[in-house]
């Protein structure tokens, strides 16, 4: 089967678990697509083909003995750069972290692995994840394969674009502020930025990050099938007592009400009428399959949210995040920073403080909003993927990206899970929409995105790469 690599990630756990393929076939396929595609890409910036053959036919042996090897057993699959995987580099895209050699597995890697995943390479991100464009001095640039011209997003670029040229049939990714929403967009693949404490996630070669950090940021699946999301979510959810913030909730709630909000323009946001357009699709699409659609005109806060958002992701130490920067010398990352200068800056224990407050304020505000709509319907972005690079175009240009990403930046905030579904291409850009529920309602967020899914053209994996 030369086309393995084309497969759904449920299609190719399928076949290894019926012994009709081999986790070491789909093992060669996904080794053979990355050698194809990746050196045009820069996708994938570490692999090593000896250790994921040994990791599929250790799969495959265990198989042959009647042993359950789980849900994603002999899958292909890629993490980011910047988890721990045991005797890896956990570099995010920066030089100062070259020799920062994991000594054990972090949470979503060992999940991964009890799931029978084969985890074929790993992934770049911009440097310290700042952006969302990927490129750094360490890894180099990646590129959209739907589009080269195209971001690939940030700062999951490298997971999104490996999925969507069929390098791998998941990907993980991690999100702060659009992180693996915005690169699944911007590729044309889906993306699911779970609720905080869904997925375990820890560094023991780093540090332990600040409250903002630890309180925003998240791991999820990237990948083209929303069939696909749920098994990587489920495999990456289990149990792991490394991380305090992890929380045994089901993976399926009670019964809601097949009812979504849809907003075209979130807290006055500029969307583009290429996005309204989607928007309104994905709306007939979900009124299609039995939902009740009721467009609003304003939603709780998201604008509000973004100051508090900046304080705690930046202003805990923003000094120190300058410094490295400028020892990195990695411009996109400079200029991240000095954009968000005068928020971040000096920050006050007391501002802190109130940005915790605020959180509290603006997640009731949403979780009550959530029980009339269980599920909202809004843009992922107010444009089309951004040309790549715009960000370091001049001020201008920064200030138009931040200002288009809102909905990327503000959620975070409220800890709630959140679904990037593509719906199509817009000549040679891929578009997609937004769906969001309450906590540890990922499931409903799915199932309206296969709703969505079902009534158009699920992606596929790019055969050709667009110049």
């Amino acid at each position: 089967m030369s086309d393995i690599w084309r497969l759904p990630a449920s299609r190719v756990a399928d076949l290894i678990r019926q012994r009709k393929l081999s986790a070491t076939e789909a093992a060669q396929a996904a080794l053979a697509r990355l050698e194809a595609v990746n050196p045009k890409l820069n996708a994938v910036v570490d692999y090593r083909p000896d250790q994921v053959l040994r990791r599929a036919g250790a799969i495959d042996a265990a198989l042959a003995r009647g042993e359950e090897q789980g849900a994603l057993a002999g899958v292909p699959v890629t993490v980011k750069v910047n988890i721990d995987q045991a005797g890896f580099a956990t570099t995010n895209g920066v030089t100062l972290q070259n020799d920062l050699i994991a000594a054990a597995d972090s949470p979503v890697v060992d999940n991964l692995q009890k799931a029978g995943a084969v985890i074929v390479g790993r992934t770049n991100t911009p440097a310290f994840s700042y952006r969302w464009f990927t490129s750094n001095k360490l890894h180099g640039a990646t590129l959209n394969p739907r589009n080269a011209a195209l971001t690939p997003g940030g700062s999951s670029g490298g997971a999104a674009s490996s999925v969507a040229a069929g390098i791998g049939h998941i990907a993980h990714g991690t999100d702060i502020a659009g992180s693996i929403r915005f690169p699944a967009y911007a590729c044309g693949v889906h993306g699911l930025r779970p609720t905080l404490g869904r997925i375990a996630a820890w560094n023991a070669a780093l540090p332990e990050r600040a409250i903002g950090g630890q309180i925003m940021a998240v791991s999820g699946p990237i990948a083209r099938t929303v069939h696909d999301l749920r098994l990587g979510l489920a495999s990456m959810a289990a149990p792991d007592a490394r991380d305090p913030w992890w929380c045994p909730a089901p993976l399926v709630g009670p019964d809601a009400p097949r009812t979504v909000a849809l907003c075209l323009r979130p807290d006055g946001l500029d969307t583009q009428p290429e996005i309204v357009t989607a928007l309104l699709d994905a709306a007939e699409r979900l009124r299609d399959a039995g939902w009740t659609v009721d467009e609003v005109d304003a939603l709780p806060p998201i604008q509000d949210a973004i100051e508090s958002q900046v304080t705690l992701w930046m202003g805990d130490g923003y000094d120190a995040m300058v410094r490295a920067a400028e020892r990195e010398g990695d411009a996109g990352a400079i200029t991240a920073l000095a954009g968000k200068a005068g928020i971040a800056r000096d920050i006050t224990a007391s501002a802190l403080s109130a940005a915790l407050v605020k959180r509290a304020t603006i997640t009731r505000q949403w979780q009550m909003f959530l029980e009339r709509y269980p599920v909202v319907l809004l843009p992922v972005c107010a444009e089309l993927p951004f040309v790549d690079n715009l960000d370091l175009q001049g001020p201008a240009a920064y200030a138009r990206v931040w200002q288009a990403q809102l909905t990327m930046i503000g959620l975070p905030l409220t800890g709630l899970p959140a679904l990037t579904v593509s719906t199509g291409m817009v000549g040679n850009s891929p578009v997609g929409v937004q769906l969001v529920a309450g906590r540890f309602r990922e499931d409903l967020c799915l199932a309206a995105g296969e709703a969505i899914e079902a009534r158009g053209v699920p992606p596929m994996p790019v055969v050709d790469l667009v110049n």
